[in-house]
């Protein structure tokens, strides 16, 4: 009974501590903290995904050419905690993140196959959590997207490839809104509704919502790149 309550101790610990060092930002150092606690773990799935989302926020700020490596390896961590535990919905929401930026750096039927692959374990990440809101955020990005996909494509991917998920700039809308209803602070889920108002041609709504998220306090290291890109819209707008 001890050693199991010193194990839930050292795995809560952990978690705490690197859940503090992502917060500050410092990547690099919150993986070191998740990883050393994987051997000793008795809930693998928990650390697998953070050392995951981890792995996208450092890709997300490396140089170009840096990139794909970390998406890669997000990937890798997050197949391996939905392996580990197929109910944890941040384990299936951040499998979905990793296989849309690897699908960047493959061909157009890899990329309709991981478009399949995305919709479900986001599907099964509101299923398992209807209060993920990164999970809402995600699939409004994915439906996004699709709303940009021309009807030749579309009829390509059918024909050739097993064909794309149903879904559009409405369904993109009521996604984001609802990651935006379930975490307010997150610059993210303002950020991509706006990119949706001006792939629908509306920039008086983008406009309205830039300003509304611009002095939000920055959660990730590509928010400062977001917060750039919003003030910069505002401008034009």
């Amino acid at each position: 009974m001890i050693t199991l309550l010193l194990f839930l101790f050292f795995n809560s610990t952990a978690i705490k501590n690197g859940d503090d060092a992502f917060i500050k930002q410092e990547y690099d150092e919150a993986i070191s903290i998740y990883e050393s606690a994987l051997s000793s773990s008795n809930d693998k799935g928990e650390l697998l995904w953070r050392i995951s989302r981890c792995y996208i926020s450092i890709g997300d700020v490396a140089k170009r050419e840096e990139r794909e490596q970390h998406y890669r390896r997000a990937e890798t961590y997050a197949t391996r905690a939905v392996q580990e535990d197929s109910l944890n919905s941040d384990a299936h929401c951040w499998r979905a993140v990793s296989i849309g930026y690897v699908a960047i750096y493959e061909g157009v039927r890899a990329k309709v196959q991981a478009a399949n692959e995305i919709k479900s374990e986001l599907d099964i990440a509101i299923r398992l959590d209807p209060t993920n809101d990164v999970a809402y955020s995600i699939l409004g990005t994915f439906y996004r997207t699709l709303g940009n996909v021309g009807w030749i494509e579309k009829s390509l991917a059918d024909l050739l490839l097993g064909g794309l998920p149903s879904g559009g700039f409405p369904e993109a809308e009521r996604s984001l809104k609802k990651a935006i209803d379930l975490a307010p602070a997150i610059i993210r889920h303002h950020f991509e509704l706006g990119q949706l108002y001006l792939d629908m041609e509306k920039p008086q709504k983008a406009k309205k919502v830039f300003q509304s998220a611009v002095d939000l306090p920055p959660v990730l290291a590509s928010d400062a790149r977001r917060i750039e890109r919003m003030k910069r819209k505002i401008a034009e707008l």
